[in-house]
């Protein structure tokens, strides 16, 4: 039988665990041209929350369809094939979907991964995935952190802001600046990733910390939330500050988002790109193999929260949006 986690209901707002379903089915029969793939491991990302609105569908993803597999990140292994493209024991990285067991067509994004290293597979949806990726590209491409910049990074614990806390140290940032949601989580960011200073967005008065912890300005503000947090950053940016846009968290389930003041921007001559990751595909290795190289010399660490079952998607996601995440969370189907 093929386990499958469904979208019972559209979320309102934050996605609770009762938005989705977990279903059991025949295990599909691949057609002309298709491969079965048995999911090792699937991601929880919560860009994922923006398709999930009925007509949210846009040039990237369509709008999820209630009482369907819910979309999503996976590591896979091929198990039968009539693509000889995807050779059986071929190992995928793909946008496939919460399932055990999914078909994968010549359509799907599908990335080949090279396991002969002794790299964890799970790394491929986290570190050396879509979200370690992210950091990486951002900064090097949009960034481009320089020796005695200030770099501010929204939802530092993720699994995009703790790698990019690290890189920008590594690419010669000097002071490292998160927003989080917890005191636990600020001092596991500072004592274990690197942070140089943590603002509580929850209970904390933001103005008051950017203005403590950035005296001389913001150079880079690395945004995975949007909303309100980028409101009180560009109040304090420098003039020709960068601002790679990773994601909107606070837009996915908000009615009314920020900011009013992106007049900063103009004043300040300062530049926000958004960017998505799998529009550099033919930098994949580019950007692994330096990720790889950082882990294996140390100045790179992955924290990952891994879940087990299929049927555990549902819950985990939802804690994403709880703030009960750190690091990189993934479900080993």
């Amino acid at each position: 039988m093929n386990t499958s986690v469904v979208l019972k209901r559209r979320p309102a707002g934050k996605p609770v665990p009762e938005d989705f379903e977990v279903a059991e089915s025949e295990t599909p029969t691949p057609g002309v041209n298709e491969a079965l793939v048995e999911n090792l491991f699937i991601s929880l990302d919560a860009g994922f929350r923006n398709w999930m609105d009925e007509d949210a569908g846009d040039d990237v993803l369509p709008a999820m369809a209630l009482d369907h597999p819910v979309m999503g990140l996976t590591v896979s292994k091929v198990i039968q094939s009539n693509n000889p493209d995807l050779p059986v024991g071929q190992i995928l990285m793909g946008r496939l979907a919460w399932q055990s067991h999914s078909i994968a067509g010549p359509d799907d994004f599908l990335v080949p991964l090279t396991t002969d290293d002794d790299v964890p597979l799970s790394y491929h949806l986290g570190i050396l995935g879509d979200t370690g990726m992210s950091a990486y590209f951002g900064l090097k491409d949009i960034a481009q952190p320089q020796q005695g910049d200030t770099v501010v990074i929204s939802a530092a614990a993720g699994a995009v802001g703790y790698v990019a806390g690290q890189i920008a140290r590594i690419m010669g940032a000097t002071n490292i600046v998160g927003f989080t949601s917890s005191a636990e989580k600020a001092e596991k960011l500072v004592n274990e990733v690197g942070y140089d200073a943590v603002i509580n967005h929850a209970t904390d008065d933001i103005d008051a910390k950017l203005a403590e912890y950035c005296p001389n300005g913001i150079d880079i503000y690395f945004d995975n939330v949007g909303g309100q947090i980028l409101e009180h950053v560009l109040n304090h940016i420098n003039e020709g500050a960068r601002i790679p846009f990773c994601g909107a968290v606070a837009d996915y389930t908000s009615t009314n988002p920020g900011p009013s003041n992106l007049f900063k921007l103009v004043t300040n001559s300062a530049r926000i790109q958004g960017f998505m990751t799998h529009h550099n595909v033919d930098r994949y290795d580019e950007a692994r193999d330096q990720l790889k190289d950082w882990l294996a010399d140390g100045k790179l660490t992955c924290f990952e929260q891994q879940y087990e079952g299929v049927d555990s998607c549902g819950t985990a996601f939802s804690g994403l949006f709880a703030g009960k995440n750190f690091g990189k969370s993934v479900v080993k189907a």
